[in-house]
């Protein structure tokens, strides 16, 4: 079976769809360009289905690969017979694959290679044949000058028995069944961490059904194990495992029956249970890994799609008791005007100087918004913004400082701004992500904007390719401005990457700035390949073809052109007037390379050329008076910002400095299987207070009948 058809049969996609699919990937094609340009090869397939067909293949082409490596190894043992190698090449199970390989990979000195050495083996056939009355008897003359005694040769008879059930394919097969139906994760404390480990306490002795166990629980309690406070184990009842094995392996009721029922029992507590415990253990960890990831993806999906202010003059504060709070001046492209450092809290209270200083620097650079970061001392700065007075309408919003410090400390904002320090640079980045959170998150390792579940425990490489996917997707999705995008924006355009993105930027600068997409093909190293994916995802203001403000493809442009044509009209007339739009005949511009997909989304982006498909930005205020978790009490209703989602519940910042847990069950008057059923990170919320432990700092929320 082809690897496509394996695809398609399980994706539930057309087998047409996932061949033309993989053959646009294995040209280089990314995902975002197969999902929006090439609707007709893969019959209009989403980026999830695009994305989900490159995983499979991926992984299929792993396991070629893995049967390639046992192949060669087989064939220079000598033990591969056509019968092998046919089942080898038929099944795309890793585990099956590593069980039929199990008996003839490489050993080191273990208890049965020891007895086979001692002429063993043939004792350990007759017994596994279960004729033998008296086996000891047999066992005596297997007595010699490696063997001692008879009960010497029993045990490695035994112990040769016990690797071949180890090894046997369907002998594996029992116990993954009893494993997979009764298994139970069971946690226990290591004994004198009790006091050390105590946010863990919830786990110091823990059972349930493994099958039963969700994944946030399962990587606490792993979390837990790896820093030392909790013993992990993964097993069903000992004693089914052995019963069932023994059903299957033990035949009569002979001295060699008890034998081999002996040696059952010995492979299943010395070797199966630990294997298939790993095994098992490993299986959960991906699965829970799998989903941890994909809470971390859509936090982060959504945290870059958020509503962006746009380009406005703002001035950003990065608040701060003694070191007072950081002041910069952005202007609406947002470059750094000017930047200050004012004292309006303890220990100074520089209230009046402080005020002076901001109504200065917004009358001067005529500032439209004001960008407060929302740590340290954010409640008492957003408060003293607020009872600013302005000469015009100034808007003040609290923005997520995650990810700040550490844009601030790193090359990007060394290389822009090596004039000043960390703090300025980070108010920098508070005030820039107001304007436009998707242009500057890009700039920072998504594992530090804290929207994620365990992400420090998952598996990292896999964690860094689903991030970047997203980010790819959010950047292409909402198009990007070439003439002011910077190259940590580009390098996430479709077909670019760092180095491309970098010619971009030094050719923009030496050349000033692109008039039409026609003119990136002058860029150095930029091919028609790196062209046909990258240009219907930039952006150009005021060009002198309007399309190219749109994603509409350039290779589409004759297309437009002939319509525009056909109504005796300009590409402009198209564009401003409707009712043109309107007499297009979609079935006459049918043709092999253009079908009524791509027509659709042509007029579709007539429509609203170079309009930003994210949604408007709207001010939110926390409740006056309730800075610290000491200002809460039960059943206070306040107003929240969502700023996590995890497969538990959500997390929501009601301007106390620790966000509140609204679990699942708290979400709604209904069963929640999905907490984005409900929610959606940086919502407005309104919560009620249902538990507060100040001692753990810890504050239990409910949305229901609000």
């Amino acid at each position: 079976m082809q690897l496509s058809q394996i695809i398609a049969s399980e994706l539930n996609i057309s087998l047409k769809s996932v061949q033309n699919t993989i053959a646009l990937l294995d040209e280089g094609a990314t995902i975002p360009f197969i999902s929006r340009y090439r609707k007709e090869m893969t019959g209009s397939l989403d980026e999830l289905q695009v994305g989900n067909i490159k995983e499979r293949y991926e992984k299929l082409q792993e396991i070629e690969k893995r049967k390639e490596t046992i192949l060669k190894s087989m064939d220079e043992q000598n033990v591969l017979s056509p019968e092998l190698r046919r089942k080898i090449e038929e099944t795309f199970s890793l585990t099956e694959l590593e069980d039929i390989y199990l008996p003839f990979k490489p050993k080191r000195k273990t208890r049965a290679v020891k007895a086979r050495e001692k002429g063993l083996e043939p004792l350990a056939k007759i017994m596994m044949k279960q004729y033998e009355r008296d086996i000891e008897d047999r066992a005596a003359s297997f007595v010699n000058d490696k063997v001692a005694d008879t009960e010497e040769a029993l045990q490695g008879a035994r112990d040769i028995i016990a690797e071949w059930v180890n090894e046997h394919k369907v002998g594996r097969e029992i116990v993954r069944s009893v494993f997979d139906k009764e298994a139970l994760i069971t946690s226990k404390v290591v004994k004198g961490k009790e006091e050390e480990g105590i946010k863990y306490k919830d786990y110091y002795d823990w059972s349930e059904p493994l099958k039963r166990c969700p994944s946030h629980r399962f990587m606490a309690m792993r979390r837990g194990e790896k820093e030392g406070y909790l013993k992990l184990s993964v097993s069903p009842d000992a004693n089914t495992c052995i019963h069932r094995l023994d059903r299957f392996f033990v035949k009569g009721n002979t001295s060699a029956s008890e034998q081999v029922a002996e040696a059952v029992s010995d492979a299943y507590k010395r070797l199966l249970s630990s294997s298939i415990e790993t095994e098992f253990t490993n299986l959960f960890s991906e699965k829970s890994d799998t989903e941890a990831i994909k809470v971390f993806a859509e936090n982060l999906r959504q945290l870059l799609l958020a509503s962006p202010l746009g380009q406005k003059r703002v001035l950003a504060l990065d608040p701060g008791y003694r070191t007072g709070c950081k002041v910069v001046c952005l202007d609406a492209q947002g470059n750094l005007k000017e930047n200050s450092t004012i004292y309006p809290h303890a220990p100074q209270n520089e209230y009046q100087k402080s005020a002076n200083t901001i109504t200065s620097l917004v009358d001067k650079h005529q500032i439209e918004a004001i960008a407060i970061g929302n740590g340290t001392a954010s409640r008492e700065t957003e408060a003293f913004a607020k009872g600013l007075r302005f000469k015009n309408k100034v808007d003040i919003y609290v923005v997520s400082e995650d990810g700040a410090s550490v844009y601030s400390a790193g090359k990007a904002a060394r290389e822009e701004f090596p004039d000043h320090d960390v703090t300025v640079r980070g108010a920098v980045s508070i005030g820039r992500r107001l304007m436009d959170p998707l242009a500057e998150l890009v700039k920072i390792d998504p594992k530090s904007i804290g929207v994620g579940q365990y992400q420090h425990d998952v598996d990292q490489a896999q964690l860094k390719r689903s991030l970047d996917t997203v980010v790819e997707s959010c950047v292409n999705s909402v198009g990007v401005n070439l003439n002011t995008a910077s190259k940590h924006l580009l390098t996430y355009v479709s077909g670019l990457g760092p180095q491309l993105a970098q010619n971009i930027v030094d050719f923009r600068s030496e050349n000033g700035a692109f008039d039409s997409r026609e003119k990136l093909k002058k860029v150095p190293r930029l091919g028609a390949k790196a062209f046909e994916q990258a240009a219907g995802f930039l952006r150009i203001n005021n060009a002198d073809n309007p399309l190219d403000n749109t994603a509409v493809h350039p290779e589409a442009y004759k297309v437009v052109k002939q319509m525009a044509k056909d109504l005796g009209c300009s590409i402009n007339d198209l564009i401003d007037n409707k009712l043109l739009r309107d007499k297009i005949n979609l079935h006459s511009y049918v043709s092999d390379k253009f079908g009524l997909p791509t027509l659709n989304d042509i007029v579709k982006e007539l429509d609203k050329p170079g309009r930003d498909p994210r949604s408007e930005i709207k001010t939110f205020e926390f409740a006056e008076g309730i800075y610290s978790i000491e200002d809460l009490y039960e059943g206070m209703v306040l107003p929240g910002l969502v700023t996590n989602i995890t497969n538990f519940g959500a997390f929501v910042d009601i301007g106390v400095k620790q966000d509140g847990l609204v679990h699942i069950s708290q979400l709604a008057n209904k069963y929640v299987s999905d907490p984005n059923e409900i929610v959606k990170l940086q919502q407005q919320v309104k919560v009620k207070v249902v538990e507060v432990d100040r001692l753990r700092k810890r504050i239990q929320l409910s949305m229901k009948d609000l």
